[in-house]
């Protein structure tokens, strides 16, 4: 472990010297292409940061933060775009912040559309009012920590039951280490910041579940990087609506070759693309979903105590399905939970 922890100093400073480059010398140069091929190298190198790393754990964080959310901010900031892209522009401290952690300054208006700032891009998404759930910070770290400490006796659940306890362990894994991050620029910096997730388990619909609840940094990220460009490539061939449908399939399939690059750092076998298939199966699902309540009307919805349960079977099923057996057929899984009970003292 001392020997990640000092290859993960090494990474900080080689991410830190990348950054001063983009943010002194790249941000110089003409937006689009001039600027792009200045900080090819830069992305490049990101792809190779994770390999070093013996710990499952920090290669994971690292590609997740660096590999990839620090590579799409980069792109976006090419072009004059995405969060790392302000005017007036942002302080050094707090670029290097936001282009390194899942954060995203809290915004009062919806994102505009590239092609035409002046109007916001889609209306709010409508959703069913269902009772809240808040779990705050503390109380997700509290409830991971008690999983992590029971795994041994997980060990003898069901298979089904294993695959709900692995479900409840990521999002509790991914919201503590998205909010741990948050907490960490907003006490440094005093800014409101995103929510990272919006109780994902009350989620009453793909739409609303993929597009409102499930980890927002990265469905933002996505928004500018993939959705609204090839939104505004193709809308003028298929007209808007049809376009939207592509630019929401293209999202999908990009989410889903990312986390097949993420879990490639993570177990290191060659990818078998069942992440990539769940992506796209959710993806195709969302865009049926939306013709479905088009066609019903906007009036026809599902109560929130059918719907939500629904939505939450389909998603577990088909991560059952797709998303978890690389994960648990290189043994990933276990030995990252193992690293969890190891840093929290649990194994002695």
């Amino acid at each position: 472990m001392a020997a990640d922890l000092y290859t993960l100093l090494k990474i900080s400073a080689a991410v830190l010297a990348s950054l001063l480059y983009s943010y002194f010398i790249s941000t110089k140069l003409p937006k689009g292409l001039p600027r792009l091929l200045s900080l090819l190298p830069i992305l490049s190198l990101y792809t190779l940061l994770p390999l070093p790393l013996s710990s499952l754990l920090l290669a994971g964080i690292v590609a997740f933060f660096i590999t990839w959310l620090a590579s799409f901010k980069l792109l976006l900031f090419c072009f004059d775009s995405g969060p790392l892209f302000t005017d007036p522009p942002l302080s050094f401290p707090l670029f290097v912040s936001i282009a390194c952690f899942p954060i995203r300054i809290k915004q009062n208006q919806p994102d505009p559309d590239p092609q035409n700032p002046q109007k916001p891009t889609d209306p709010p998404l409508k959703t069913i009012d269902s009772p809240k759930l808040p779990l705050n910070l503390p109380a997700k770290g509290f409830l991971f920590a008690v999983l992590v400490a029971g795994d041994d006796f997980a060990q003898n659940l069901s298979p089904n039951a294993m695959l709900c306890f692995y479900c409840v362990s990521l999002y509790l894994f991914i919201d503590v280490v998205l909010g741990l991050s948050n907490t960490f620029v907003r006490w440094g910096f005093g800014i409101e910041l995103e929510p990272p997730s919006n109780e994902p388990y009350l989620a009453t619909s793909l739409r609303d579940f993929w597009g409102r609840r499930w980890n927002l940094l990265v469905s933002n990220t996505l928004r500018w990087s993939v959705f609204l460009p090839v939104r505004a490539a193709v809308s003028g061939v298929l007209g808007r609506r049809r376009a939207a449908v592509v630019a929401v399939f293209a999202t999908f399939v990009v989410s889903g070759l990312m986390h097949e690059l993420l879990f490639y750092y993570v177990t290191g076998a060659v990818p078998t693309w069942e992440v990539t298939g769940f992506f796209v199966l959710h993806g195709v699902c969302v865009v049926l979903e939306f013709w479905v309540k088009k066609a019903l009307g906007e009036n026809w919805r599902l109560h929130w105590a059918v719907a939500g349960p629904l939505t939450l079977a389909f998603v577990v099923i088909t991560a059952a399905w797709l998303f978890f057996p690389p994960l648990l057929k290189t043994g990933a899984v276990a030995a990252v939970i193992g690293e969890c009970k190891a840093a929290a003292g649990y194994v002695k």
